[in-house]
C-alpha cells in the first residue's frame, strides 16, 4: 500500500482508573493472571496460515508471526532487513543501474522453526511456487515481472526482471514478501497445495512459532527456538471473533488484553472506550480506502462451464459508465465520513490516496441526487410500471450489495441503501462473516474474489510506498475468475485497454517525476471511468495497553511486523 512518507501517529492517552478483572482480586489493575503470555484479539478471525493463499488482513496478520520476507519498510519509509543481510542499493552493486535486476545478499545465521537452515533456495522455491498457476496464488501478480530468481550462493539471491523495473522493491518485501520453507512445501506445489499442513501449522523463520490452531478461533504461539534474538514472551495467544467494540474493551476498560487490531467502530463509541484508562488508542491514517466496487459481469446468469459472474455475461446497468456515474452521484460520502467515522476517516473520491505525492489533484466528488436522477433518465432507465424502481427492457434495477460483518459497514450499506431508494434503485443487502469473505478460498462462493453481487465493499490500499501492485489490480489479466481458480485481484472484471497501457508504461519507466504521473493518471482513469466508488479515506485504529511497550506500526506491512520487539516491562 502507498502511504506518505512521514505516517501520522495520534495516540490518546486515557486516564481513569480500571477495576480488577474477576479471579484476581490480588492483581494490580489492569494487570494479567500471567504477564508472560501476550493476548491479541483479532475480530476477524483468521483461517489460514498461508498468506499467499488469502486476500484476508486477518490470515496475514496471523502469518506473519512467524514468516518474514527479506525486508520490509518502516513507517519513515526505509527500507529495514529481516532475512536480508543488507539492503541492495546502485550505490552498493545490489541493484542493477538499468534496473533490470537486484542481488540480496542472505544473513547466514538464519534457521527455520525446525532446525533447518534458511538459503537462497528457499527464496527460489518461493517464487516458483507463488507463480505457479496450479498454485492460484493470491500475491502471484506481484511477481509477474521476474524473469528469473537465481541462488547465487546458500547467502546470494539474483533476481532478474523481464524489463528495466523502477519497482524492484516489490518483491520478497513486506506484506506480500514472505518466504516460505522449500522442504516442507515441496511436494505441496501444485493443485495440491490446499492440503498443506504448513498452512495451518506453519514452519517459519519468525519471533514465534505455532503450537496450536483453530481456525476461525484461536491461534497459540510459542518462541522459536532458532530465532536470532530474545523475544518478550513465553506464549502468544491470537483470539478471533466477537466484535471490534468488545476487543477494544478488554484492552482499555478491563485490561483482560493488551492489544485489539483495527477497531473500526462508531465515532462516538470510540469517545466511550477512551475512558477506560487501561489503554490507548494508535490511530494511522494510511493507504487503506473503504470503497465500493461494481461488478461488471452478470452474477445473475451462468455460463456453459458453469461460472457466474462470468466475462461472458456483461452486467445488465453497470456496463453504462453513465449508470455508475450515477451511483457515484447519489452516494452520501460526507455523512458516512462524519457520522460514522469522525475523526477517522474523510469522505475522498480517489483510489490512491498514499504517499501524499501520488495523490492526485484532478478528482472531486458530489452528493448530487438531482444530477444522477437526470443521468438515470437519460440513459432510458425509468419506472416504467409505477413500483418505485427503474426498469428498462423487462429488467429492473436492483441490486444486491454485500459486505462483512461490521456495525460500522451495516450502518454504511443503510445510508447507501437509503440514497440509492432516492434514484429509483431497489437494494438488497447482505453481510457476510469476515473469517469466509476474507478467506480467498477458491471453493466458497462467498467471498471477495468471486463477487456473486451486484455491489461490495471493503478496504484496502497499497502495502507498499511503490503502488505500483496495488493500481496493477484494476489490469484486464487480474481479472478474477475460474480460468484462475479465482485467484486474481481485479475482482470487479474491469477491463480497459487504455489503463493497461498506463500500467506497462509505469512498470518500465525509470524517471521517477514520469512515473510518478504516470501513477497518479492511472488513479485518475480509474475515477473519472467510474470503475470503483471510493468513498472514505480510513485511519488504522489499534487498542494497546499501557503496559505493551515496543510496538512500532507501519503503513507498509502488518501491525506483527515487529512483534518480536514487543515487551512487557
Amino acid at each position: 500500500m502507498k502511504r506518505p512518507a512521514r505516517w501520522l501517529i495520534s495516540c490518546c492517552l486515557i486516564a481513569g482508573l480500571g477495576a480488577c478483572r474477576p479471579g484476581t482480586d490480588n492483581a494490580t489493575p489492569g494487570t494479567t493472571a500471567d504477564d508472560s503470555t501476550l493476548k491479541l484479539l483479532y475480530w476477524q478471525a483468521p483461517t489460514i496460515l498461508n498468506p499467499h493463499l488469502s486476500n484476508g488482513f486477518k490470515d496475514s496478520e496471523a502469518s506473519r508471526i512467524t514468516l518474514e520476507p527479506l525486508a520490509s519498510f518502516d513507517a519513515a519509509g526505509n527500507l529495514r532487513p529481516f532475512l536480508a543481510a543488507d539492503i541492495p542499493t546502485v550505490e552498493n552493486g545490489g541493484v542493477a543501474s538499468d534496473g533490470t535486476s537486484v542481488t540480496w545478499p542472505l544473513r547466514s545465521d538464519v534457521l527455520w522453526s525446525d532446525g533447518t537452515p534458511f538459503t537462497a533456495e528457499d527464496v527460489v522455491f518461493t517464487y516458483e511456487m507463488l507463480t505457479n498457476p496450479e498454485v492460484g496464488s493470491t500475491t502471484a501478480g506481484v511477481y509477474e515481472t521476474i524473469e528469473t530468481v537465481e541462488a547465487l550462493s546458500p547467502t546470494e539471491v539474483k533476481i532478474t526482471f523481464s524489463e528495466p523495473n523502477p519497482a524492484w522493491s516489490l518483491v520478497f518485501t513486506g506484506t506480500s514478501g514472505m518466504v516460505l520453507p522449500a522442504h516442507i512445501f515441496k511436494e505441496f506445489n501444485g493443485a495440491n497445495i490446499r492440503s498443506a499442513p504448513a498452512n495451518l501449522v506453519p514452519i517459519g523463520t519468525g519471533p514465534y512459532q505455532v503450537v496450536d490452531f483453530k481456525p476461525g478461533d484461536v491461534v497459540v504461539y510459542e518462541p522459536n527456538p532458532h530465532y536470532r534474538e530474545a523475544v518478550g514472551f513465553e506464549r502468544v495467544e491470537l483470539k478471533g471473533g466477537g466484535d471490534a467494540a468488545s476487543a477494544a474493551r478488554a484492552v482499555l476498560q478491563t485490561g483482560d488484553a493488551d492489544f485489539a487490531y483495527n477497531i473500526q467502530v462508531e465515532a462516538p463509541i470510540l469517545k466511550q472506550l477512551e475512558s477506560g484508562g487501561q489503554g490507548q488508542f494508535v490511530t494511522s491514517f494510511g493507504s487503506l480506502v473503504e470503497r465500493i466496487l461494481f461488478n461488471f459481469t452478470d452474477p445473475n446468469q451462468t455460463a456453459s462451464s458453469g461460472e457466474r459472474s462470468s466475462e461472458e455475461f456483461p452486467h445488465p446497468f453497470f456496463s453504462d459508465a453513465q449508470v455508475r456515474q450515477a451511483f457515484s452521484l447519489a452516494i452520501d460520502r460526507d455523512t458516512i465520513a462524519d457520522q460514522l467515522y469522525g475523526p477517522a476517516g474523510k469522505g475522498t473520491v480517489n483510489f490512491l490516496v498514499s504517499p501524499d505525492s501520488y495523490r492526485s489533484e484532478n478528482t472531486s466528488y458530489e452528493f448530487n441526487l438531482d444530477k444522477a436522477n437526470q443521468l438515470l433518465d437519460d440513459a432510458g432507465w425509468v419506472d416504467s410500471n409505477g413500483n418505485g424502481t427503474r426498469d428498462r427492457n423487462g429488467t429492473e434495477m436492483q441490486v444486491l450489495f454485500i459486505t462483512s460483518v461490521n456495525p460500522v459497514r451495516q450502518k454504511t450499506q443503510e445510508i447507501i441503501k437509503q440514497n440509492l431508494a432516492t434514484i429509483g434503485v431497489g437494494t438488497e443487502l447482505r453481510s457476510l462473516d469476515p473469517a469466509v469473505y476474507f478467506s480467498g478460498d477458491p471453493a466458497s462462493e462467498d467471498t471477495v474474489e468471486h463477487f456473486y453481487a451486484d455491489l461490495q465493499m471493503f478496504a484496502t490500499g497499497n502495502t507498499n510506498p511503490d503502488p505500483g501492485a496495488y493500481l496493477k489490480t484494476y489490469t484486464c489479466a487480474e481479472s478474477s475468475q475460474k480460468a484462475n481458480n479465482w485467484s486474481g485481484q481485479n475482482y470487479s472484471r474491469y477491463c480497459n485497454p487504455d489503463y493497461d497501457t498506463l500500467w506497462q508504461q509505469s512498470t518500465t519507466e525509470l524517471d521517477t517525476n514520469r512515473r510518478t504521473a504516470l501513477l497518479i493518471q492511472m488513479n485518475d482513469t480509474l475515477i473519472q471511468d467510474y470503475a470503483v466508488m471510493p468513498i472514505v479515506h480510513r485511519a488504522d485504529i489499534d487498542a494497546v495497553s499501557n503496559r505493551l511497550t515496543g510496538i512500532e506500526l507501519t503503513p507498509w506491512d502488518l501491525h506483527t511486523w515487529n512483534i518480536g520487539e514487543w515487551q512487557r516491562p
